[in-house]
């Protein structure tokens, strides 16, 4: 017989990096998403494991001592979880939490450099993903974000304050004009509808603004109409230079396209980062904060340091932002990547920056590395969320080179794969933090790895 689920009110004792609460019940540890250390909160248990409770966060009873800030309206928003933090501790929690990651998991760094604040808290984010809906069931049309815990519910983030200003006013805009034309949304239910998602990049050095609608193919929308609305709008303070119409018809809540037409300007927006420019598409990957891109990629830059390196290899290049920027320290860079579309994107920048030292491979890290001939004397390392693939690790290892530099965005899967480069000789010699994600627990490390 199944064990009833209940509901408990637990104080959480600590948190576990990046975004896991723990508190206890009846003598065992329970473990959920969400929270801060100090909270009195209501937790739903779930599955009970060998050595813990799983649960699921339901609410804030009381405050921590550590939240000590109010700078935002949206309490059940699920795009933030420190905005109740003075942002000075902010960076002292997410330091502390990889700190104990690191040390639980018996990875050592020679020199720990701390934690480098964003160059802006607020208004960082260049690019936002919108969902249609609703607030409450049968209520009116909402463009927002997903309400924390929810998949069906959205909420109105007028003013949030990690996105750009003038995403708060298109979004608006859109959300009105939409009203007006009693367009419904797409039921995540019943899989009917014609809205998903609005999506809006701007490449905050130039001003240029790029706007994606997303829809189904279940109804018609006036695109001459909208793109007349978007351009009426004139108190931003940057430019709308591409607006574009994707057709997604799939169940799942991404961004995809089954067709995408451009109703509106020119196909990209150029961002600048340190004198190099950057052309972004409606998919391109491109760091989401471009103040802190900038300040991550001078760290990776001053861990490699002045010397003069024959060839570099780049891998999980992405749009090649790290390969054109150590071009000029280089003999040849080679940058590899999976994204057919970000290898292309990467070759028209390097064009636009006049790098002629640069080559980029369309392929998977995991094969591409069997047929590259030349041997490196440096290995960037950029990958996803889920770190480098268990069979390829070995592989990029056996380059042998005297110097790795890992960039990362999960410092969990950065662990995991900084102990294969101990068992093999190699240790880390330098580590920083950089806080990429304000007001999220996310946070991006450089590693020096040398032999």
């Amino acid at each position: 017989m199944a064990r009833k689920k209940k509901t408990v009110e637990i104080e959480i004792m600590d948190n576990i990096f990046p975004n896991k609460s723990v508190g206890q019940y009846e003598g065992k540890r329970v473990i959920f998403k969400g929270g801060i250390k100090g909270q009195k909160v209501k937790v739903l248990l779930n599955r009970r494991k060998k050595d813990y409770i799983e649960g699921r966060l339901l609410e804030v009873l009381e405050r921590s001592p550590l939240e000590k800030d109010l700078s935002c309206d949206y309490d059940d928003c699920g795009g933030c979880t420190y905005q109740s933090l003075f942002y000075e501790d902010e960076l002292k929690l997410k330091k502390e939490l990889v700190l104990d990651l690191f040390k639980k998991e018996g990875v050592e760094v020679s020199n720990f450099l701390g934690i480098e604040r964003s160059p802006r808290v607020e208004g960082y984010r260049n690019k936002m993903e919108y969902t249609f809906g609703d607030e409450v069931k049968g209520g009116p049309l909402v463009l927002g974000l997903h309400r924390r815990g929810r998949f069906y519910e959205i909420v109105d983030t007028d003013g949030c304050n990690i996105a750009d200003e003038d995403f708060t006013i298109i979004r608006r805009r859109v959300m009105e004009y939409f009203r007006a034309s009693n367009t419904p949304f797409y039921n995540k239910k019943t899989h009917k509808g014609i809205l998903r998602h609005l999506v809006i990049r701007k490449a905050l050095s130039t001003g240029e603004i790029l706007i994606n609608l997303v829809t189904t193919s279940q109804g018609e929308v006036d695109v001459e109409d909208f793109t007349k609305e978007l351009l009426n709008i004139d108190n931003l303070e940057g430019s709308i230079v591409s607006i574009f119409h994707t057709i997604n018809d799939g169940l799942g809540d991404t961004v995809k396209a089954d067709k995408i037409e451009l109703i509106y300007g020119k196909e990209y927006i150029v961002e600048e980062i340190l004198g190099l420019k950057f052309k972004i598409s409606p998919f391109s990957f491109f760091q989401t904060n471009t103040f802190g891109a900038e300040k991550l990629y001078s760290i990776a830059r001053d861990f490699i340091g002045d010397e003069k390196n024959d060839i570099v290899f780049d891998l999980y290049s992405g749009t090649g932002t790290i390969a054109q920027i150590l071009a000029p320290i280089c003999r040849k860079v080679i940058g590899i990547e999976i994204v057919e579309e970000a290898v292309k994107m990467a070759e028209e920048n390097a064009k636009l920056n006049q790098l002629d030292n640069v080559e980029f491979i369309a392929g998977d890290v995991l094969k591409v590395v069997d047929d590259i001939m030349e041997r490196p004397d440096l290995v960037i390392i950029d990958p996803p969320r889920d770190g480098i693939h268990p069979k390829a690790i070995n592989k990029i290892i056996d380059f042998n080179p005297q110097r790795f530099i890992y960039v990362s965005c999960n410092p969990v899967t950065l662990v995991r794969d900084l102990k294969v480069f101990n068992n093999r000789g190699y240790r880390v010699e330098k580590m920083k933090l950089m806080d990429m994600f304000p007001r999220t627990p996310h946070v991006e490390a450089v590693c020096l790895i040398e032999r």
